[in-house]
Protein backbone atom coordinates (compact mmCIF):
# COMPACT_ATOMS: atom_id res chain seq x y z
CA UNK A 1 0.00 0.00 0.00
CA UNK A 2 2.85 2.18 0.80
CA UNK A 3 4.84 1.65 -2.28
CA UNK A 4 1.12 2.47 -4.13
CA UNK A 5 0.75 5.47 -2.34
CA UNK A 6 4.33 6.91 -3.39
CA UNK A 7 3.37 6.19 -6.87
CA UNK A 8 -0.51 7.85 -6.57
CA UNK A 9 0.81 11.29 -4.72
CA UNK A 10 3.36 12.28 -7.27
CA UNK A 11 1.15 11.85 -9.92
CA UNK A 12 -1.72 14.02 -8.34
CA UNK A 13 0.49 16.51 -8.39
CA UNK A 14 1.76 16.49 -11.45
CA UNK A 15 -2.47 16.42 -12.73
CA UNK A 16 -2.96 19.40 -10.13
CA UNK A 17 -0.04 21.66 -11.78
CA UNK A 18 -0.92 20.88 -15.32
CA UNK A 19 -4.69 22.00 -14.77
CA UNK A 20 -3.62 25.40 -13.34
CA UNK A 21 -3.84 27.87 -15.57
CA UNK A 22 -2.33 31.44 -15.10
CA UNK A 23 -4.51 34.51 -15.53
CA UNK A 24 -2.92 36.36 -18.75
CA UNK A 25 -2.51 39.27 -17.20
CA UNK A 26 -0.09 37.20 -14.67
CA UNK A 27 2.00 34.71 -16.69
CA UNK A 28 2.29 36.85 -19.89
CA UNK A 29 4.22 40.50 -20.65
CA UNK A 30 3.42 42.25 -23.67
CA UNK A 31 4.43 40.99 -27.17
CA UNK A 32 4.69 36.95 -25.92
CA UNK A 33 2.46 35.93 -28.27
CA UNK A 34 3.99 35.33 -31.49
CA UNK A 35 2.23 34.94 -35.14
CA UNK A 36 2.67 33.43 -38.22
CA UNK A 37 2.35 36.27 -39.97
CA UNK A 38 1.23 40.16 -38.65
CA UNK A 39 -1.01 40.76 -41.34
CA UNK A 40 -3.58 38.09 -42.87
CA UNK A 41 -4.33 39.09 -46.69
CA UNK A 42 -8.01 37.37 -47.36
CA UNK A 43 -7.06 38.43 -51.19
CA UNK A 44 -10.22 39.38 -53.38
CA UNK A 45 -13.85 37.78 -53.26
CA UNK A 46 -17.00 39.32 -54.80
CA UNK A 47 -19.44 40.73 -53.00
CA UNK A 48 -21.55 38.08 -50.97
CA UNK A 49 -19.62 35.16 -52.08
CA UNK A 50 -17.92 33.32 -49.07
CA UNK A 51 -14.01 33.80 -49.20
CA UNK A 52 -12.24 30.95 -49.14
CA UNK A 53 -10.67 29.89 -45.20
CA UNK A 54 -7.56 31.45 -44.21
CA UNK A 55 -5.06 30.00 -41.52
CA UNK A 56 -3.46 32.22 -38.71
CA UNK A 57 -0.80 30.25 -36.01
CA UNK A 58 -0.96 31.87 -32.85
CA UNK A 59 2.28 30.32 -30.51
CA UNK A 60 2.97 30.76 -26.74
CA UNK A 61 6.84 31.30 -26.68
CA UNK A 62 6.63 31.45 -22.46
CA UNK A 63 7.53 28.76 -20.33
CA UNK A 64 4.25 29.22 -18.51
CA UNK A 65 0.72 27.69 -19.60
CA UNK A 66 -1.72 30.78 -19.86
CA UNK A 67 -5.19 31.65 -20.61
CA UNK A 68 -5.35 34.67 -23.38
CA UNK A 69 -8.36 36.59 -22.04
CA UNK A 70 -9.75 37.30 -25.15
CA UNK A 71 -9.37 36.92 -28.43
CA UNK A 72 -11.58 39.08 -31.20
CA UNK A 73 -12.13 41.14 -33.73
CA UNK A 74 -11.85 44.73 -33.22
CA UNK A 75 -15.42 45.40 -34.88
CA UNK A 76 -17.02 42.89 -32.87
CA UNK A 77 -19.99 41.20 -33.58
CA UNK A 78 -21.01 43.80 -36.82
CA UNK A 79 -17.66 42.89 -38.39
CA UNK A 80 -17.77 40.64 -41.47
CA UNK A 81 -15.40 38.67 -40.59
CA UNK A 82 -15.88 35.09 -39.21
CA UNK A 83 -13.24 32.82 -36.86
CA UNK A 84 -12.87 30.24 -35.52
CA UNK A 85 -10.66 29.68 -32.33
CA UNK A 86 -9.77 26.64 -30.48
CA UNK A 87 -12.36 24.86 -31.99
CA UNK A 88 -15.09 27.34 -31.55
CA UNK A 89 -17.32 29.40 -33.83
CA UNK A 90 -17.74 33.07 -33.52
CA UNK A 91 -16.72 36.67 -33.11
CA UNK A 92 -15.41 37.12 -29.88
CA UNK A 93 -13.52 34.61 -27.23
CA UNK A 94 -12.84 34.37 -23.50
CA UNK A 95 -9.91 32.67 -21.37
CA UNK A 96 -8.32 30.35 -24.52
CA UNK A 97 -6.46 28.39 -23.03
CA UNK A 98 -2.65 27.63 -24.84
CA UNK A 99 -0.26 25.75 -23.05
CA UNK A 100 4.03 26.50 -22.90
CA UNK A 101 5.90 26.09 -25.78
CA UNK A 102 2.44 25.24 -27.54
CA UNK A 103 0.15 26.79 -30.69
CA UNK A 104 -3.51 27.24 -31.65
CA UNK A 105 -4.55 27.46 -35.17
CA UNK A 106 -7.15 30.62 -35.89
CA UNK A 107 -9.31 30.53 -38.90
CA UNK A 108 -10.65 33.10 -40.67
CA UNK A 109 -13.48 33.51 -43.75
CA UNK A 110 -15.18 36.81 -44.74
CA UNK A 111 -18.28 38.00 -46.98
CA UNK A 112 -18.93 41.47 -47.87
CA UNK A 113 -22.32 42.96 -49.01
CA UNK A 114 -20.60 45.88 -51.06
CA UNK A 115 -24.16 46.97 -52.84
CA UNK A 116 -24.55 49.91 -50.67
CA UNK A 117 -21.61 51.46 -51.52
CA UNK A 118 -20.86 53.79 -54.31
CA UNK A 119 -17.71 52.08 -55.93
CA UNK A 120 -16.81 48.72 -57.94
CA UNK A 121 -13.93 48.30 -55.51
CA UNK A 122 -13.81 48.23 -51.77
CA UNK A 123 -10.99 47.60 -49.04
CA UNK A 124 -12.33 45.94 -45.99
CA UNK A 125 -10.03 45.88 -42.54
CA UNK A 126 -10.64 44.50 -39.79
CA UNK A 127 -8.13 43.79 -36.00
CA UNK A 128 -7.73 40.37 -34.84
CA UNK A 129 -7.14 41.44 -31.26
CA UNK A 130 -5.00 38.88 -28.67
CA UNK A 131 -5.53 40.33 -24.64
CA UNK A 132 -6.82 42.88 -22.73
CA UNK A 133 -6.12 45.56 -20.08
CA UNK A 134 -3.30 47.57 -22.52
CA UNK A 135 -1.40 44.19 -22.85
CA UNK A 136 -3.02 43.60 -26.41
CA UNK A 137 -1.47 42.52 -29.47
CA UNK A 138 -3.00 42.56 -32.81
CA UNK A 139 -3.10 41.23 -36.13
CA UNK A 140 -4.41 43.35 -39.01
CA UNK A 141 -7.37 41.63 -41.36
CA UNK A 142 -7.30 43.09 -45.37
CA UNK A 143 -9.56 41.81 -47.95
CA UNK A 144 -10.35 43.70 -51.36
CA UNK A 145 -13.98 43.04 -52.09
CA UNK A 146 -15.52 43.74 -55.39
CA UNK A 147 -18.99 44.59 -57.10
CA UNK A 148 -20.07 42.37 -60.18
CA UNK A 149 -23.03 41.99 -62.49
CA UNK A 150 -24.69 38.76 -61.32
CA UNK A 151 -26.62 36.36 -63.75
CA UNK A 152 -28.62 33.47 -62.31
CA UNK A 153 -31.67 30.83 -62.98
CA UNK A 154 -35.00 32.69 -61.39
CA UNK A 155 -36.78 30.86 -58.44
CA UNK A 156 -40.12 28.67 -59.58
CA UNK A 157 -43.00 29.10 -57.30
CA UNK A 158 -42.53 25.32 -56.48
CA UNK A 159 -38.73 26.23 -55.13
CA UNK A 160 -36.96 24.67 -57.81
CA UNK A 161 -34.77 26.82 -60.06
CA UNK A 162 -35.04 27.84 -63.90
CA UNK A 163 -33.88 25.13 -66.35
CA UNK A 164 -33.05 25.54 -69.72
CA UNK A 165 -33.49 22.37 -72.45
CA UNK A 166 -30.64 20.60 -73.63
CA UNK A 167 -32.42 18.36 -76.31
CA UNK A 168 -33.48 14.60 -75.74
CA UNK A 169 -32.26 11.41 -74.51
CA UNK A 170 -32.10 7.89 -76.08
CA UNK A 171 -35.69 7.10 -74.45
CA UNK A 172 -37.03 10.09 -75.59
CA UNK A 173 -37.01 12.00 -72.12
CA UNK A 174 -36.14 15.82 -72.57
CA UNK A 175 -32.88 16.63 -70.96
CA UNK A 176 -32.68 19.83 -68.65
CA UNK A 177 -30.03 22.25 -67.21
CA UNK A 178 -30.03 24.57 -64.28
CA UNK A 179 -29.93 27.92 -66.57
CA UNK A 180 -31.67 30.71 -67.75
CA UNK A 181 -32.15 33.09 -71.11
CA UNK A 182 -30.04 36.40 -71.33
CA UNK A 183 -32.65 39.06 -71.40
CA UNK A 184 -31.92 41.88 -74.21
CA UNK A 185 -30.36 43.88 -72.33
CA UNK A 186 -27.88 41.21 -70.93
CA UNK A 187 -27.25 40.05 -74.28
CA UNK A 188 -24.10 42.91 -73.87
CA UNK A 189 -21.17 42.15 -71.55
CA UNK A 190 -18.88 45.56 -70.93
CA UNK A 191 -15.74 45.74 -68.59
CA UNK A 192 -17.23 48.43 -66.21
CA UNK A 193 -17.74 45.58 -63.93
CA UNK A 194 -16.84 41.67 -63.53
CA UNK A 195 -19.84 39.21 -64.50
CA UNK A 196 -20.58 35.98 -62.11
CA UNK A 197 -22.53 33.61 -63.85
CA UNK A 198 -25.08 30.88 -61.89
CA UNK A 199 -26.20 27.98 -64.48
CA UNK A 200 -25.78 28.18 -68.09
CA UNK A 201 -26.75 31.39 -69.30
CA UNK A 202 -28.47 30.76 -73.02
CA UNK A 203 -28.45 32.56 -76.07
CA UNK A 204 -31.55 32.23 -77.75
CA UNK A 205 -32.26 32.24 -81.69
CA UNK A 206 -32.19 35.27 -83.13
CA UNK A 207 -30.12 36.87 -80.53
CA UNK A 208 -26.18 37.79 -80.60
CA UNK A 209 -23.99 38.01 -76.98
CA UNK A 210 -21.85 40.60 -77.08
CA UNK A 211 -18.41 40.88 -74.92
CA UNK A 212 -16.29 43.87 -75.11
CA UNK A 213 -12.56 44.02 -74.92
CA UNK A 214 -11.95 43.50 -71.23
CA UNK A 215 -14.66 42.25 -69.57
CA UNK A 216 -14.20 39.38 -67.31
CA UNK A 217 -16.59 36.26 -66.98
CA UNK A 218 -16.66 34.29 -64.02
CA UNK A 219 -18.52 30.93 -63.53
CA UNK A 220 -19.37 29.38 -60.37
CA UNK A 221 -19.51 25.74 -60.31
CA UNK A 222 -21.55 23.85 -63.23
CA UNK A 223 -21.90 26.58 -64.42
CA UNK A 224 -21.45 28.39 -68.07
CA UNK A 225 -22.52 30.02 -71.16
CA UNK A 226 -25.12 27.97 -73.98
CA UNK A 227 -25.47 29.63 -77.70
CA UNK A 228 -28.57 27.77 -78.80
CA UNK A 229 -29.70 27.27 -82.57
CA UNK A 230 -29.73 30.31 -84.37
CA UNK A 231 -28.35 32.30 -81.89
CA UNK A 232 -24.34 33.76 -81.72
CA UNK A 233 -21.41 34.91 -79.36
CA UNK A 234 -19.07 37.38 -80.53
CA UNK A 235 -15.61 37.75 -78.51
CA UNK A 236 -14.09 41.02 -79.08
CA UNK A 237 -11.20 41.30 -77.24
CA UNK A 238 -7.83 43.62 -78.27
CA UNK A 239 -4.18 43.39 -77.73
CA UNK A 240 -3.32 44.94 -74.30
CA UNK A 241 -0.27 46.69 -73.33
CA UNK A 242 0.33 45.27 -70.21
CA UNK A 243 1.09 41.18 -70.31
CA UNK A 244 0.68 40.87 -66.99
CA UNK A 245 -2.65 42.90 -66.91
CA UNK A 246 -3.63 42.07 -70.11
CA UNK A 247 -5.87 45.10 -69.82
CA UNK A 248 -8.19 44.18 -73.05
CA UNK A 249 -8.12 40.79 -73.20
CA UNK A 250 -11.37 38.81 -72.59
CA UNK A 251 -11.36 36.53 -69.82
CA UNK A 252 -13.10 33.39 -69.10
CA UNK A 253 -12.55 31.77 -65.34
CA UNK A 254 -14.07 30.54 -62.59
CA UNK A 255 -15.79 32.82 -59.11
CA UNK A 256 -12.76 32.11 -56.88
CA UNK A 257 -10.30 34.47 -56.75
CA UNK A 258 -7.82 33.40 -54.66
CA UNK A 259 -4.78 32.23 -55.48
CA UNK A 260 -4.97 28.75 -54.11
CA UNK A 261 -7.62 28.19 -56.88
CA UNK A 262 -5.72 29.91 -60.05
CA UNK A 263 -4.68 26.78 -61.27
CA UNK A 264 -7.35 24.62 -60.24
CA UNK A 265 -9.23 22.79 -63.21
CA UNK A 266 -12.48 21.89 -63.65
CA UNK A 267 -14.06 24.80 -61.52
CA UNK A 268 -16.71 25.39 -64.18
CA UNK A 269 -18.72 23.64 -66.85
CA UNK A 270 -18.35 25.07 -70.49
CA UNK A 271 -19.01 27.32 -73.33
CA UNK A 272 -21.31 25.13 -75.34
CA UNK A 273 -21.76 26.40 -78.80
CA UNK A 274 -24.84 24.07 -80.08
CA UNK A 275 -25.72 22.94 -83.26
CA UNK A 276 -27.05 25.42 -85.09
CA UNK A 277 -25.64 28.37 -83.29
CA UNK A 278 -24.00 30.50 -86.11
CA UNK A 279 -20.83 33.07 -86.48
CA UNK A 280 -19.33 32.28 -83.13
CA UNK A 281 -16.18 34.44 -83.17
CA UNK A 282 -13.35 34.39 -80.31
CA UNK A 283 -10.35 37.02 -80.13
CA UNK A 284 -8.03 37.88 -77.44
CA UNK A 285 -9.38 35.77 -75.39
CA UNK A 286 -8.19 33.60 -72.55
CA UNK A 287 -10.58 30.58 -71.01
CA UNK A 288 -9.13 28.47 -68.16
CA UNK A 289 -9.63 26.30 -65.31
CA UNK A 290 -13.17 25.30 -66.49
CA UNK A 291 -14.54 21.10 -67.35
CA UNK A 292 -14.47 21.42 -71.38
CA UNK A 293 -13.54 24.95 -72.31
CA UNK A 294 -15.31 25.06 -75.54
CA UNK A 295 -17.73 22.65 -77.47
CA UNK A 296 -18.66 23.57 -80.51
CA UNK A 297 -21.27 21.09 -82.64
CA UNK A 298 -22.46 21.18 -85.74
CA UNK A 299 -22.53 19.39 -89.16
CA UNK A 300 -19.84 19.48 -91.99
CA UNK A 301 -22.93 21.02 -94.79
CA UNK A 302 -22.13 24.60 -92.63
CA UNK A 303 -20.96 26.71 -95.36
CA UNK A 304 -18.99 28.75 -93.29
CA UNK A 305 -16.96 27.88 -89.84
CA UNK A 306 -18.75 27.73 -87.07
CA UNK A 307 -16.39 29.36 -84.62
CA UNK A 308 -13.64 31.37 -85.55
CA UNK A 309 -10.70 31.51 -82.94
CA UNK A 310 -7.93 34.69 -83.28
CA UNK A 311 -5.21 34.98 -80.74
CA UNK A 312 -7.26 33.15 -77.77
CA UNK A 313 -5.69 30.69 -75.03
CA UNK A 314 -7.80 27.62 -73.55
CA UNK A 315 -5.82 26.50 -70.42
CA UNK A 316 -6.18 23.43 -67.87
CA UNK A 317 -9.81 22.16 -68.20
CA UNK A 318 -10.21 19.06 -66.47
CA UNK A 319 -11.51 17.29 -69.28
CA UNK A 320 -10.93 18.83 -73.11
CA UNK A 321 -9.72 22.42 -74.19
CA UNK A 322 -11.40 22.51 -77.55
CA UNK A 323 -13.98 19.92 -77.97
CA UNK A 324 -15.09 19.97 -81.61
CA UNK A 325 -17.81 17.92 -82.79
CA UNK A 326 -19.18 17.43 -86.49
CA UNK A 327 -18.62 20.92 -87.33
CA UNK A 328 -16.13 23.61 -89.37
CA UNK A 329 -13.19 25.44 -86.75
CA UNK A 330 -10.96 28.36 -88.15
CA UNK A 331 -7.96 29.18 -86.05
CA UNK A 332 -4.92 30.96 -86.01
CA UNK A 333 -2.19 32.20 -83.21
CA UNK A 334 -4.12 29.74 -80.73
CA UNK A 335 -2.70 27.72 -77.78
CA UNK A 336 -4.52 24.86 -76.12
CA UNK A 337 -2.63 24.02 -73.09
CA UNK A 338 -3.03 21.46 -70.43
CA UNK A 339 -6.00 19.04 -69.70
CA UNK A 340 -7.29 15.96 -68.04
CA UNK A 341 -8.10 14.05 -71.37
CA UNK A 342 -6.82 15.60 -74.61
CA UNK A 343 -6.16 19.75 -75.87
CA UNK A 344 -7.67 19.51 -78.98
CA UNK A 345 -10.78 16.52 -79.50
CA UNK A 346 -12.28 16.50 -83.15
CA UNK A 347 -15.03 13.64 -83.19
CA UNK A 348 -17.08 12.42 -85.51
CA UNK A 349 -15.61 14.39 -88.48
CA UNK A 350 -15.81 18.01 -89.45
CA UNK A 351 -13.55 20.62 -91.09
CA UNK A 352 -10.56 22.13 -89.43
CA UNK A 353 -8.33 24.82 -89.97
CA UNK A 354 -5.28 25.88 -88.00
CA UNK A 355 -2.54 27.78 -88.23
CA UNK A 356 0.10 28.85 -86.05
CA UNK A 357 -1.23 27.13 -83.09
CA UNK A 358 0.16 25.31 -79.57
CA UNK A 359 -1.27 22.46 -78.22
CA UNK A 360 0.78 20.73 -75.97
CA UNK A 361 -0.43 19.01 -72.79
CA UNK A 362 1.78 18.44 -69.66
CA UNK A 363 -1.35 17.69 -67.50
CA UNK A 364 0.45 16.70 -64.43
CA UNK A 365 -2.17 16.63 -62.24
CA UNK A 366 -3.45 12.58 -62.32
CA UNK A 367 -3.48 10.15 -65.41
CA UNK A 368 -4.25 11.63 -68.45
CA UNK A 369 -6.26 9.09 -71.02
CA UNK A 370 -5.76 11.15 -74.58
CA UNK A 371 -2.91 12.62 -76.49
CA UNK A 372 -2.64 16.16 -77.16
CA UNK A 373 -4.36 15.80 -80.54
CA UNK A 374 -6.85 13.58 -80.69
CA UNK A 375 -9.12 13.02 -84.55
CA UNK A 376 -11.23 10.74 -85.57
CA UNK A 377 -14.83 10.33 -88.06
CA UNK A 378 -16.91 8.19 -86.29
CA UNK A 379 -18.23 7.90 -82.99
CA UNK A 380 -19.09 4.09 -81.43
CA UNK A 381 -22.29 2.93 -80.64
CA UNK A 382 -23.56 -0.27 -79.14
CA UNK A 383 -24.35 -1.85 -82.43
CA UNK A 384 -21.92 -0.35 -84.83
CA UNK A 385 -20.08 2.92 -85.80
CA UNK A 386 -21.67 5.94 -87.40
CA UNK A 387 -19.75 9.00 -88.44
CA UNK A 388 -19.14 11.46 -91.51
CA UNK A 389 -16.72 12.87 -94.33
CA UNK A 390 -13.61 14.39 -92.11
CA UNK A 391 -13.54 16.77 -95.23
CA UNK A 392 -10.59 18.65 -93.84
CA UNK A 393 -8.07 18.78 -91.06
CA UNK A 394 -5.29 20.80 -92.00
CA UNK A 395 -2.35 22.36 -89.55
CA UNK A 396 0.02 24.21 -90.83
CA UNK A 397 3.07 26.13 -88.45
CA UNK A 398 2.08 24.01 -85.52
CA UNK A 399 3.17 22.52 -82.79
CA UNK A 400 1.65 19.19 -81.38
CA UNK A 401 3.33 18.45 -78.22
CA UNK A 402 2.99 17.16 -74.30
CA UNK A 403 4.40 14.54 -71.80
CA UNK A 404 3.14 11.54 -73.54
CA UNK A 405 5.47 9.41 -76.25
CA UNK A 406 2.36 9.95 -78.66
CA UNK A 407 0.43 13.32 -78.92
CA UNK A 408 -1.20 12.82 -82.23
CA UNK A 409 -3.87 10.32 -82.45
CA UNK A 410 -5.67 9.83 -86.00
CA UNK A 411 -8.71 7.18 -85.84
CA UNK A 412 -10.19 6.54 -88.81
CA UNK A 413 -13.46 4.27 -89.93
CA UNK A 414 -12.77 3.33 -93.64
CA UNK A 415 -16.55 3.61 -94.45
CA UNK A 416 -15.95 7.31 -94.34
CA UNK A 417 -13.65 9.67 -95.71
CA UNK A 418 -10.50 10.81 -93.90
CA UNK A 419 -8.62 13.55 -95.49
CA UNK A 420 -5.91 15.10 -93.52
CA UNK A 421 -2.52 17.32 -94.02
CA UNK A 422 0.24 18.66 -91.79
CA UNK A 423 2.45 21.06 -93.29
CA UNK A 424 5.83 22.71 -90.82
CA UNK A 425 4.94 21.07 -87.90
CA UNK A 426 6.49 20.20 -85.06
CA UNK A 427 4.87 16.78 -83.49
CA UNK A 428 5.38 14.67 -80.65
CA UNK A 429 5.33 10.81 -82.11
CA UNK A 430 7.54 8.41 -80.53
CA UNK A 431 5.76 5.08 -81.06
CA UNK A 432 8.59 2.83 -78.53
CA UNK A 433 6.25 0.05 -78.29
CA UNK A 434 5.86 -0.14 -82.50
CA UNK A 435 2.16 -0.49 -82.18
CA UNK A 436 1.50 2.05 -84.97
CA UNK A 437 4.62 0.84 -87.24
CA UNK A 438 1.66 -1.01 -89.69
CA UNK A 439 -0.64 1.99 -89.58
CA UNK A 440 -0.49 4.32 -92.75
CA UNK A 441 -2.26 7.10 -91.03
CA UNK A 442 1.25 7.47 -89.44
CA UNK A 443 3.69 7.62 -92.38
CA UNK A 444 5.38 10.48 -91.62
CA UNK A 445 7.18 9.95 -94.70
CA UNK A 446 4.30 10.59 -97.02
CA UNK A 447 4.45 13.40 -98.23
CA UNK A 448 0.34 13.67 -99.27
CA UNK A 449 -0.29 13.92 -95.77
CA UNK A 450 2.71 14.76 -94.01
CA UNK A 451 5.36 17.97 -95.08
CA UNK A 452 8.14 19.23 -93.70
CA UNK A 453 7.59 17.61 -89.98
CA UNK A 454 9.94 18.08 -87.03
CA UNK A 455 9.37 14.63 -85.71
CA UNK A 456 10.16 14.49 -82.09
CA UNK A 457 11.81 17.79 -82.21
CA UNK A 458 12.33 19.86 -78.85
CA UNK A 459 9.99 22.65 -78.32
CA UNK A 460 11.88 23.90 -75.50
CA UNK A 461 8.69 25.99 -73.69
CA UNK A 462 9.41 27.86 -71.21
CA UNK A 463 7.45 26.11 -67.92
CA UNK A 464 4.78 24.01 -69.59
CA UNK A 465 3.40 22.53 -66.44
CA UNK A 466 2.31 26.03 -65.66
CA UNK A 467 0.49 26.82 -69.41
CA UNK A 468 3.76 28.95 -70.39
CA UNK A 469 4.67 27.79 -73.49
CA UNK A 470 6.56 30.77 -75.15
CA UNK A 471 9.67 28.48 -76.63
CA UNK A 472 13.22 29.16 -75.63
CA UNK A 473 16.49 30.23 -77.61
CA UNK A 474 17.09 26.16 -78.16
CA UNK A 475 13.94 25.21 -79.75
CA UNK A 476 13.91 23.36 -82.61
CA UNK A 477 10.75 25.23 -83.67
CA UNK A 478 12.49 28.62 -84.49
CA UNK A 479 12.42 29.51 -87.91
CA UNK A 480 10.86 26.34 -89.14
CA UNK A 481 7.68 27.76 -90.39
CA UNK A 482 6.25 27.56 -93.71
CA UNK A 483 6.72 31.80 -94.88
CA UNK A 484 3.24 31.92 -97.03
CA UNK A 485 0.98 30.90 -94.21
CA UNK A 486 3.12 33.44 -91.56
CA UNK A 487 2.47 36.02 -94.02
CA UNK A 488 -1.03 35.58 -94.19
CA UNK A 489 -0.92 35.16 -89.83
CA UNK A 490 1.92 38.22 -89.99
CA UNK A 491 1.64 38.77 -86.34
CA UNK A 492 2.12 36.10 -83.26
CA UNK A 493 -0.28 35.62 -80.46
CA UNK A 494 1.31 38.45 -78.73
CA UNK A 495 1.60 40.74 -81.87
CA UNK A 496 5.18 39.97 -82.22
CA UNK A 497 6.28 40.17 -86.45
CA UNK A 498 6.76 36.98 -87.38
CA UNK A 499 7.08 37.59 -91.37
CA UNK A 500 10.57 37.41 -91.52
CA UNK A 501 12.09 34.19 -90.25
CA UNK A 502 8.45 32.38 -89.17
CA UNK A 503 8.64 30.02 -86.00
CA UNK A 504 6.33 27.48 -85.57
CA UNK A 505 3.59 27.56 -82.93
CA UNK A 506 1.66 30.31 -81.45
CA UNK A 507 4.44 31.97 -80.20
CA UNK A 508 7.43 33.63 -81.90
CA UNK A 509 11.15 33.52 -80.31
CA UNK A 510 12.39 37.16 -78.98
CA UNK A 511 14.86 37.55 -76.83
CA UNK A 512 12.55 38.55 -74.20
CA UNK A 513 11.27 35.13 -73.83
Amino acid sequence: MRRLLLLIIPLLLLIVSVSCRKDFDYALGRGNLRFSKDTVFLDTVFTNIGSATYTLKVYNTSNKDIAIPFVGLAKGEQSAYRLNVDGRAGKTFANIPLLAKDSLYVFIETTFDISNLSQNEFLYTDSLIFGADGKEQTVQLVTLVKDAVFLYPSRLTDGTKETIPLGFDEEGNEIRVEGFYLKDEQLRFKQEKPYVIYGYATVAEGKTLTIDAGARIHFHKDSGILVQEGGSMQVNGLPSENEEIKENEVIFEGDRLEPVYADIAGLWGAIWLAEGSIDNRIEHTTIKNGTVGILVEGNTNDPEPKLRLRNVQVLNSSSVNLWAVNTAVQAENLVLGNAGFSSLYCQLGGTYDFKHATIANYWDDGFRGGPAVLIDNFIETPSNATGTDLVAATFTNCIIDGNKNIELLLKKNDLYEFRYAFTNCLITFNDVNGQYLANSLFDFQDIEHYQNILLNANAEFMAPAQNNFLIGEGSEAIDAGDVDTALSVPFDIRGVDRTQSPDVGAYEYVLEN
